[in-house]
């Protein structure tokens, strides 16, 4: 079990579905990852909150209507810590980056910013003020690893070590190029250059990774449920094996089953 109390700045701290119809959402993802839903109501509207075991692992809101016209797609956003949004944000603006919505009080829990890194990549800052984000992290049906996926990997090292002081390790057993996001000492994401034809229309964007015991058993629960996947099962040496997978109203995460430690 891995229960979090507190964060330090610049850890991954929340992942949050935007989806048309969450009481889809609710099911679909009680059905994949055993979660339960808790509504709280809100200014914006109802608040859902994905609990494992009475902790909170992740969230989901509904897209609003002018959401759906201009055609914002379902998806998970990724929030991360820090101590102060408001100098989070302007340091942002000030490496590159656009200040989409914010800074703003949610509700007398915390205080956040929608920012865009100069890579076209979307994502939250989180100032917590009784509300740190997901209590259980890296557990079966938990999130346990973030990956930027980008085209713009030297400015995306740039920008997020301004910003956070993330470092980057080139990774020693992926088969394609791959950097891991360091923390202080501590690998806590991953960056993967968008380079090759075959990404074709896919734009840049954080990818939210939950653990599951088997890979191949959850896409095929996915697809049960009405969803799918977007990259089939695949090995990633002495990692672990992977999928990117599509829920039934179109939002893409990805599920990892990690390898089985060697024994001498």
């Amino acid at each position: 079990m891995s229960e979090r109390t507190e964060l330090l700045p610049g850890s991954f701290c929340w992942p949050e579905l935007a989806t048309p119809d969450s009481a889809k959402a609710k099911a679909f993802y009680a059905g994949l990852f055993g979660w339960a839903a808790v509504d709280i109501p809100s200014a914006g509207g109802t608040y859902t909150l994905f609990q494992l075991r009475g902790l909170d692992v992740a969230a989901c809101r509904t897209l609003s209507e002018d959401e759906k016209a201009q055609g914002i797609p379902s998806t998970f956003m990724t929030y991360v810590s820090t101590a102060s949004t408001d100098a989070s944000a302007a340091k942002a603006a000030e490496l590159g980056g656009k200040v989409l919505f914010g800074p703003f009080d949610v509700e007398g829990i915390g205080r956040m910013a929608v920012v865009m890194d100069p890579g076209g990549v979307v994502f939250a800052l989180w100032e917590a003020r009784g509300h740190i984000g997901a209590r259980l992290v890296g557990e079966e049906s938990t999130l346990c690893w973030t990956e930027l996926v980008t085209k713009d990997p030297d400015g995306a090292k740039a920008f997020y070590g301004g910003l956070f002081g993330w470092t980057t390790k080139s990774s020693e057993t992926s088969t394609v190029e791959y950097h891991e996001l360091y923390g202080g000492d501590q690998a806590i994401g991953g960056l993967l250059p968008m380079k090759g034809e075959w990404w074709g229309d896919v734009p840049p964007h954080w990818m939210p990774y939950f653990l599951v015991p088997d890979c191949d058993a959850a896409v095929a629960t996915a697809a049960a449920l009405g969803g799918g996947a977007a990259v089939p099962p695949m090995d990633i040496p002495h990692v672990g094996r992977f999928a990117v997978l599509r829920d039934d109203q179109g939002a893409h995460f990805s599920v990892i089953a990690m390898a089985v430690p060697e024994t001498a």
